[in-house]
């Protein structure tokens, strides 16, 4: 199993509720199918550089997970049926990416 990591951008007009509930969502299918969390990490309401679909800001998202190769392919299609979703970017790490992924979570820690 490889490492990714997935930023999403959700619809800004969404509650509180319906972003908890979409989250909670793609966090469950990514488990279902067999990867492993390591860490999620929620950005908030942030403004856009540019418009998507006429809206100025959304939610952002972070998953970090490992998992097959297999399941990206399946995740983005869900990304892609879910209207909830603006805009989403799964890269691969490397063994220098999980590296520093590890560091700047130690730092969030130790700076809440």
């Amino acid at each position: 199993m490889k490492n990714y990591e997935t930023v999403f951008i959700l619809n800004p007009v969404l509650s509180e509720v319906q972003v908890k509930e979409t989250v909670s969502k793609f966090e469950d299918f990514l488990t279902s199918k067999g990867a492993k969390m390591v860490s999620k990490e929620d950005w908030g309401l942030k403004k856009l550089a540019y418009e998507i679909q006429h809206k100025k800001s959304g939610f952002y998202h972070l998953f970090e997970y490992q998992a097959p190769a297999e399941l990206i392919i399946s995740l983005e299609t869900e990304f892609r049926r879910d209207e909830r979703i603006m805009r989403f970017l799964t890269v691969a790490l490397d063994k220098h990416a999980v590296a520093w992924a590890e560091r700047r979570r130690e730092k969030l820690k130790t700076k809440a």
